[in-house]
Formats: structure tokens, C-alpha cells, sequence
């Protein structure tokens, strides 16, 4: 895909979402893209990632009472976030259809997606709770 209008800041802030090993948030991605473009303001970032989720290279995950993250992979995948340190954990895992049954028991809906997130202990808290 190609970025509409590929700005120097939106080229940068889609770097920095794709290379993250986790799911960060606009503050983090603010101070990562600071590093490659060192003027970029705060509201750039927030309407660069508006932007970029609309045109379908971003996901959103939002918690209530908690800051957006942003998943740069597209693929359909689940998440378990950690009760513990808030750690959101890509998981792999085929479910069963989940969209066919509520548009069938909701005709009129226009469901376009669907999510499951598990909640749990990633690996790091349950080995700092067991040592």
C-alpha cells in the first residue's frame, strides 16, 4: 500500500509503529519519531496516527481509561493483556467464526470486525510472581 501523502512524519511514524516490539502508544511513538524527525509536534503525531488508521495501516486497541496502542499488524490475531503490568501479547490463534452468528441473530447490523482479548499474565509477571 502507499501512504497517500508520504510526508516525512508520516513515513517516520509508520517506521516506528512497524519496528516496535510491543503496542505503543502516541506518547512513546511521539519520542521515538522525535529521534528521526526532531521537530515534530505532539498534535502531528496524534492526526499522523488518525490518518494512518483510517487509511488502513494502523490498528487501534483502546481500553477504557487507558491510552490508545497501535498494532502495525494487519492480519487477523487476537490479544491477551496482562492484569498485572498492561502488556498487550499478540496471539496466533484460529478461533471459530465470530461474525457469522451475531449478523445472523442481529440482521441489519453491519459488523465489520471482530476481536478477542484474553486477560491473564504475560510471562515476565508470572516468573516475577513465582520467583
Amino acid at each position: 500500500m502507499a501512504l497517500k501523502r508520504l510526508t516525512r512524519q508520516r513515513k517516520a511514524v509508520l517506521e516506528v509503529v512497524q519496528k516496535a516490539q510491543h503496542h505503543p502508544d502516541a506518547a512513546w511513538i511521539y519520542q521515538e519519531v522525535r529521534k528521526l524527525v526532531p521537530h515534530v509536534s505532539l498534535g502531528t503525531i496524534y492526526r499522523t496516527l488518525e490518518a494512518l488508521v483510517e487509511e488502513g495501516y494502523l490498528i487501534p486497541i483502546t481500553r477504557a481509561g487507558e491510552a490508545t496502542r497501535y498494532d502495525a499488524r494487519l492480519h487477523p490475531h487476537h490479544h491477551l493483556v496482562c492484569e498485572r503490568c498492561g502488556e498487550i501479547v499478540d496471539l496466533e490463534v484460529d478461533l471459530p467464526d465470530l461474525l457469522g452468528p451475531v449478523q445472523a441473530a442481529y440482521p441489519g447490523l453491519e459488523v465489520r470486525g471482530a476481536e478477542v482479548v484474553y486477560r491473564g499474565l504475560c510471562p515476565a509477571c508470572q516468573r516475577a510472581l513465582q520467583g
